[in-house]
């Protein structure tokens, strides 16, 4: 079984972007219909949820564990983190903050508690990207959304195992970011005894303006 945490930076405002992913049978090497929904109410510490997908025609489960970024929940969080196999940490592409929160605060969390984990950098809300009315707003403090380069670059100068993008809108990008997850689980840095695995999905905030 393969489990997602997902850790909202409530002080960016954002669980609501790395939520409400929906997959469906149509989108290719899933088993079932997928809905996901990583929102979360304010006194919610974790939620769980479970789903099938299907990598070379074998099923792979993952269990996804929704987990609040709030600063009250820092002592709490780390509680997900022994037996993860794989991070995801999440940061929206038209919030600056929220990418600055990946190398200030979420990376160095995973690193500190879990060293030899593998984790993926994600980029949501994709759909915003060219969006007029974001690129205003962002324009106003002076900020641009963060493109796939610079994203990359982070990625790599903090050892993270790739960078891919989605949007929970669109669907655009959102399998994928499952799958290459599924794929840098079942090729950790150490052997694991057991084809299980945990995927904590680190969402650092998306508000812009």
């Amino acid at each position: 079984m393969a489990a997602v945490s997902v850790l909202p930076d409530r002080g960016s405002g954002g669980a609501a972007e790395a939520g409400n992913c929906t997959y469906s049978k149509s989108e290719g090497s899933l088993g079932v219909d997928i809905l996901v929904d990583f929102s979360y109410a304010d006194d919610q510490v974790f939620d769980n949820y479970a789903v099938t997908v299907m990598i070379g025609g074998e099923p792979y489960t993952l269990g996804l564990f929704d987990t609040a970024g709030q600063e009250d929940y820092d002592r709490l969080r780390p509680l997900s983190y022994p037996q993860t196999d794989v991070f995801l940490v999440c940061f929206s592409v038209v919030s600056p903050s929220s990418f600055e929160n990946v190398k200030e605060k979420w990376v160095p969390e995973i690193t500190h508690h879990c060293p030899k984990t593998p984790f993926l950098l994600v980029g949501t809300q994709i759909d915003l990207r060219d969006d007029p009315s974001t690129i205003e707003k962002l324009a106003k403090n002076k900020q641009k959304p963060i493109t796939p380069e610079t994203a990359e670059k982070l990625a790599r100068d903090l050892k993270a195992v790739k960078y891919v993008e989605c949007s929970a809108l669109t669907q655009k990008g959102l399998k994928n970011v499952f799958d290459e997850a599924i794929l840098a689980a079942l090729e950790p840095p150490e052997p694991k005894k057991t084809r299980s695995f945990i995927l904590p999905w680190l969402q650092t905030g998306s508000n812009v303006g």
